[in-house]
């Protein structure tokens, strides 16, 4: 009881749906197309193993912008963790019962409280302010130039610091 396995044109002739010329017609046909590409050396395109292969790449290059836009979001937020430490560690006391030092941010006036000698070294570029959420702090001049490598966005008060040559305390 072995059974003989059958090529899928016998399998249908056998079952009746295709008739017996229908079957030499395809064989024969078969035949043909596999001689000419012996003779000219072409080969068949085969359209469903093109698009495969050309969805395939616009698989991998959709996927590579993916992973390029990943890694720079990953980058800004390390970038941001980094200025938000460098501004807690570094930030200065402030005094409420201080002067007011008035600065820009963007179109707004804002004031911020801090001692004389610390509203000094603002105007001469020893300290800088930076905005931390919607807060400001009071930085020292070299951690401002640190958080401005990072995101110069965050600095809104950064003075150039000048040569005192003259002191000018005697000015009224």
């Amino acid at each position: 009881m072995s059974k003989q396995k059958l090529s899928l044109q016998e399998q249908l002739l056998k079952s009746g749906l295709v008739s017996s010329a229908q079957a030499k017609s395809a064989k024969s046909d078969k035949r043909k197309q596999t001689e000419q590409q012996r003779k000219n050396n072409i080969t068949v395109v085969d359209e469903a193993k093109e698009l495969v292969k050309k969805a395939q790449t616009e698989k991998v290059e959709r996927d590579r912008e993916l992973n390029q836009l990943i890694k720079q979001q990953e980058e800004q937020k390390h970038l941001v963790a980094q200025v938000k430490q460098l501004i807690e560690l570094n930030k200065q006391p402030k005094d409420a019962d201080g002067l007011a030092y008035h600065f820009n941010d963007g179109n707004k006036v804002k004031t911020l409280y801090v001692s004389e000698t610390m509203r000094e070294q603002i105007i001469r570029g020893r300290l800088a302010i930076v905005k931390l959420g919607s807060s400001y702090e009071v930085v020292a001049s070299e951690v401002a130039q640190k958080i401005g490598l990072r995101d110069p966005a965050y600095i809104i008060v950064h003075n150039e610091q000048g040569t005192d040559a003259v002191d000018n305390k005697d000015d009224p």
